[in-house]
């Protein structure tokens, strides 16, 4: 079935069955492979993207729920002022070890700070509590979103 996507600003059309998730769509038609598989679940973040400015994760939702709504993924989310920020942050912190989980980390801190310029330790702790890091840079993923929040 044809569906619109807007992604990162741009029209594609698509000709999947609706109930494949957003993730395999972005990776395997579009060509957009910042957004990783981790666990199919939506129980690692890996995949998370925003989709109409709300974090979501991109393996369980159907393509179909997707369409028509502006997507954003992390090949783009530096073109937004919070993205931007944090993205700078991630570097000056030294955030990253493997990697392999950043793409969805970044995105689920961009949508936290988009929606809540001041987050506390416990605003961080229950939005980031669905992004995990097997290497374990919790410590610095907090300060690197308390740097992108200060500006």
């Amino acid at each position: 079935m044809p569906y619109n996507l807007t992604v990162n600003g741009k029209s594609y059309a698509v000709d999947v069955d609706g109930d494949i998730p957003l993730l395999w769509v972005l990776r395997d038609t579009i060509g957009l492979t910042g957004t990783k598989f981790g666990c199919g679940i939506a129980m690692c973040g890996a995949c998370t993207v925003h989709v109409d400015g709300q974090a979501a994760r991109s393996c369980v939702m159907p393509v179909s729920e997707a369409a028509e709504k502006p997507i954003t993924t992390i090949e783009a989310i530096g073109d937004t002022p919070e993205g931007k920020r944090v993205q700078q942050a991630w570097l000056d912190i030294d955030v990253v070890q493997c990697g392999y989980c950043q793409s969805g980390q970044i995105m689920s801190a961009t949508a936290l700070i988009a929606a809540n310029p001041t987050p506390t330790d416990e605003d961080i702790d229950a939005v980031m509590a669905g992004n995990i890091c097997r290497c374990g840079t919790y410590p610095r993923i907090r300060a690197a979103i308390k740097l992108a929040a200060r500006g």
